[in-house]
C-alpha cells in the first residue's frame, strides 16, 4: 500500500492500479505521493521506516542476472562481467505496486538520477 504523503489519505495502489492503470500515476500525485523525508509514514514491525515505497534504494552491488557466485559474507557483489549497473532495490512511489518490496531489484548506470532514486545511510555500533 502507498501512502499519501498530503493529509495521510491511505490508497490501495494495487487496487488503482488493477482497476484503473490508465490513472495510476495521475492518482497517486494527486493524492501527494512524492518522494518524502524519512520517518514520515508509519514504521514496519522492525521499527524501521519507509523501506517500501518511497524511493529505490541504491546499492554498491554490480548489477547481475543473478546471485550464482555472490559473495556469502553480506560483502558487496563487485566481481562479474560487467560493472556498467549498480543494483536499485526496493520500488518507489512511482512503480507499479507489485515492485514496492525489498526483494524486487534493478539495475541503472551509478550517475542515473531521479526524483524517485535514493540510498539509506546505514551506521554500525562501535562496542567499547
Amino acid at each position: 500500500m502507498v501512502w499519501g504523503q498530503r493529509g495521510n489519505n491511505r490508497l490501495n495502489s494495487k487496487a488503482i492500479f488493477d482497476s484503473d492503470s490508465g490513472n495510476y500515476y495521475k492518482r497517486i500525485t494527486k493524492n501527494g505521493n512524492q518522494t518524502h523525508a524519512v520517518g514520515q509514514k508509519q514504521p514496519n514491525a522492525f521499527g524501521l521506516y519507509d523501506m517500501h515505497g518511497n524511493v529505490w534504494a541504491w546499492c554498491q552491488d554490480y548489477y547481475q542476472e543473478n546471485y550464482v557466485g555472490a559473495p556469502s559474507d553480506g560483502s558487496a557483489y563487485l566481481s562479474g562481467k560487467d560493472s556498467t549497473y549498480r543494483v536499485l532495490r526496493g520500488g518507489s512511489w512511482f512503480d507499479n505496486p507489485r515492485f514496492l518490496r525489498s526483494a524486487d531489484r534493478g539495475g541503472s548506470e551509478p550517475g542515473g538520477h531521479d526524483s524517485y532514486l535514493g540510498f539509506r545511510v546505514v551506521a554500525v555500533a562501535r562496542s567499547s
